[in-house]
């Protein structure tokens, strides 16, 4: 067995644990095939019923389902996203995750992802990496100043009291459920009015290079760089993408900085903010959503420093 069905055997057995007779829906493009095809191999052998649904370039970007997949969505048990990363589909995948949890389906969203990317980050010990995530969420868990800054310029303070963290541990096998693979991350959203300062962010959404966001009581009220821009142009005047909406801290020993966000924002000891939708976890709600990156972070929970300079304190 080659490494990565290997990964997709780990993927379908151990992170979704599909039941026989469960409906899968794989969507997909040409790039992603052979991912596709692992996958759909481990399904069978657990006698899911499986759909695939090819989106071909012509129609990209997709903004909006059509009636069919929205009968699709629907009616599966279980649906697993990889189509190449794009900003402008942002309000599709949004859609995919909210009618699939709503009705108790189980979504795995998979964007940009690789096959390098299955072969070392999703055929991993889960069990080793939920065990450090749970220490980092104890550790920040209703702390009332946390705050992150790094030797870029970052230097931003907020709370967290009160608001429910995720641990995206690989788990996404219960009804209702929803996260990446690659997995590696715990997340919440920031108390809105507490946040307040500046993020030097090296990637945003997959657009490289460096920017700055400038927030005031939870809302980006200014900002700079090319990557940024792009985000600004395609959010446009909706008042919901330029608020709050989720702080986060990688935990995939595996996962390095690069373009791709989906592997990028769970790089070991990262941290990652986004503007836009806050998965319910705070007051926000948009059909944007879009991370930024900050590296070499030192982030501190009260008196306690988490990570510094983008190494962990906590083992």
């Amino acid at each position: 067995m080659n490494k990565l069905y290997q990964a997709a055997r780990k993927a379908v057995y151990e992170c979704l644990k599909l039941k026989k007779g469960e409906n899968l829906l794989l969507v997909t493009d040409k790039k992603k095939m052979q991912i596709t095809e692992a996958i759909a191999h481990w399904a069978r052998e657990k006698n899911g019923q499986v759909t695939t649904y090819l989106m071909t370039e012509t129609l990209r970007p997709i903004t909006e389902p059509t009636d069919i997949f929205k009968s699709m969505i629907r009616k599966a048990d279980a649906t697993m996203y990889m189509l190449d990363a794009r900003v402008e589909e942002k309000p599709f995948r949004g859609f995919m995750v909210s009618k699939g949890v709503q009705r108790n389906g189980r979504i795995i969203m998979m964007p940009g992802i690789t096959r390098s990317m299955m072969e070392r980050l999703v055929n991993i010990d889960y069990k080793a990496m939920n065990t450090l995530t749970r220490k980092v969420i104890r550790k920040l868990k209703d702390c009332e100043e946390v705050h992150v800054s790094n030797s870029l310029g970052t230097d931003i303070t907020f709370s967290v009291k009160g608001r429910k963290w995720e641990n995206d541990n690989g788990r996404i096998n219960k009804p209702g459920m929803h996260g990446n693979l690659p997995a590696g991350e715990c997340y919440t959203c920031p108390v809105e009015s507490s946040f307040t300062g500046r993020l030097v962010i090296s990637l945003i959404d997959d657009k490289k290079g460096r920017g700055t966001m400038i927030f005031e009581k939870g809302k980006m009220v200014d900002y700079k760089g090319r990557g940024v821009r792009a985000i600004v142009d395609t959010i446009g005047r909706d008042p919901s993408g330029y608020i709050i909406g989720e702080f986060g801290i990688g935990t995939n020993k595996g996962a390095k900085i690069c373009r791709n966000m989906l592997e990028a924002e769970k790089a070991f000891g990262t941290v990652h903010f986004a503007i836009g939708d806050s998965y319910g976890l705070g007051k926000n709600k948009s059909k944007w959503h879009f991370d930024g990156l900050v590296e070499k972070a030192t982030l501190t929970a009260g008196r306690k420093q988490i990570i510094r300079n983008g190494k962990f304190l906590v083992k």
